[in-house]
């Protein structure tokens, strides 16, 4: 599936986006069409206008006053207007074209692998003086991301999410270099082993590499494609969506995707590493209690199997960490104690750098895609240290759970100049404008916009 805007010469309808009054080009009868249909600017409100021999004049849609409230508030439009072109004919102050234009070019997406659906039909042509390829690249990154996420585990385990690396690799240019099952061991990935190698299909290490001049980007991604909990099994109601537990990875390509779509990545040395395996149950399973030696040399105590995401991560982290890249940056659907802090939408972040961290929270912010700065709080790094072993991958209490993880993966980014996590949640829980229900892309839009100043 891929994202389109409607052809700049077609004959497209016209759009009035409306708060209270309507707009002064309509006629006496399109303005009682208007009244009788009980349109007055509401937020959401979507009145399509007769032309008065069968056809359409246009639509308008309501704006309301907080236009800040909901994103991408006007591409619900998109979703409810009939099959055609559509222009829009004005924008009021406080809209943003660009919102609008990616918002309906996401309200496009629809998961039809395993039955016939579609998005919206609804095309827009892209309003003037906005980056059209930049927002197709961003939306096509983004339903690379839900796809990925929205692929059961029988569909998507260890040896598709390579294939779907391999496959991005082959578009953009990247070098491909895997490590997998055994070779895991005698290349010194102990932890990636250990989580994977009780599942059918064999751990493996996926690196992408791409430029050899330049500022060094390494993005890691967790790509734990079903969490079952392992011996620490999981509930059912706790297992339903773990074929999101690879969302890191997904959302990692898909920032990959739009550095190298949009030229952001020239010009720069960029790594791709997804530590990619199953959490499975069987004799061969890592047990609670286990203490692991990670290719760092730290050791860690196992004190849940269902923290496995930052043991995965750790290995892969410190071998990015060895090149000391001016970059590291984690994305991984880490834990449910980020969900409880900040809800579905808003993922946490953890960076040392205030003035880098501030940048991305405000790139997130003016591109749609928020993100919210965490402390890495030095005070709990005892709440990470067992006694037994150098490292607990599960501290008793359940306070601080986020910040404990972040901290726990802080000690694998020695060696990068400046690092950032990402704990995201990767799941739309309902529908929403350019968003439905399942997988969703977060942080990568912030990142796009702020990276290439942050490299500098």
């Amino acid at each position: 599936m891929i994202p389109e805007f409607a052809d700049d010469n077609a004959d497209a309808h016209p759009l009035w986006l409306v708060r209270d009054e309507l707009p002064e080009v309509l006629d006496a009868p399109a303005r009682k069409w208007a009244a009788s249909s009980g349109f007055s600017g509401k937020a959401g409100q979507i009145c399509v206008l007769p032309d008065g021999a069968g056809g359409i004049a246009g639509a308008l849609i309501g704006c309301g006053r907080d236009v800040a409230r909901d994103r991408f508030a006007l591409a619900k439009a998109a979703s409810v207007l009939p099959e055609a072109a559509w222009r829009v004919a004005d924008w009021p102050e406080g809209t943003d074209p660009a919102e609008t234009a990616l918002g309906w070019l996401l309200s496009q997406y629809a998961f039809d692998r395993y039955r016939k659906c579609h998005g919206a039909k609804a095309r827009l042509v892209a309003p003037e003086g906005v980056d059209a390829a930049r927002l197709l690249a961003m939306a096509e990154a983004e339903f690379l991301t839900r796809d990925l996420i929205n692929t059961p585990a029988n569909d998507m385990g260890p040896d598709a999410l390579e294939q779907a690396a391999r496959d991005l690799a082959a578009r953009h240019g990247f070098a491909v270099h895997v490590v997998s099952g055994e070779a895991l061991i005698e290349q010194n990935f102990p932890l990636i082993h250990a989580v994977g190698r009780a599942a059918t299909q064999a751990p493996r290490l996926i690196e992408l590499t791409r430029g050899d001049t330049g500022p060094s980007l390494t993005l890691v991604g967790k790509g734990v494609c079903f969490d079952t909990g392992g011996l620490d099994i999981k509930p059912p109601a706790s297992m339903g969506l773990m074929k999101k537990d690879m969302g890191g990875a997904a959302t990692v390509l898909g920032l990959a995707h739009m550095l190298v779509a949009t030229g952001a990545a020239e010009g720069m040395r960029l790594r791709v590493l997804i530590p990619a395996v199953e959490n499975a149950i069987s004799a061969g399973a890592f047990r609670p209690g286990d203490i692991l030696t990670s290719r760092k040399g730290l050791t860690v105590e196992v004190n849940n199997t269902d923290a496995e995401g930052r043991l995965v991560l750790a290995d892969a982290m410190a071998y990015a960490a060895e090149d000391k890249p001016d970059w590291m940056i984690t994305m991984a659907t880490l834990t449910g104690a980020a969900r409880v802090a900040l809800g579905p939408d808003i993922p946490p972040f953890y960076c040392d750098d205030d003035g880098a961290a501030a940048a991305i929270q405000a790139a997130g912010m003016a591109h749609w895609d928020p993100v919210w700065r965490m402390p890495f709080w030095e005070p709990y790094e005892s709440m990470i240290e067992p006694g037994i072993a150098d490292l607990d991958n599960a501290p008793s209490g359940g306070m601080a759970g986020s910040v404990t993880a972040a901290l726990f993966l802080r000690r694998f980014a020695e060696g990068a100049r400046r690092y950032a996590h990402f704990d995201i949640y990767g799941w739309q829980p309902k529908p929403a404008p350019g968003r439905t229900k399942g997988g969703v892309q977060q942080g990568a839009r912030a990142l796009l916009a702020a990276l290439p100043g942050l490299l500098k």
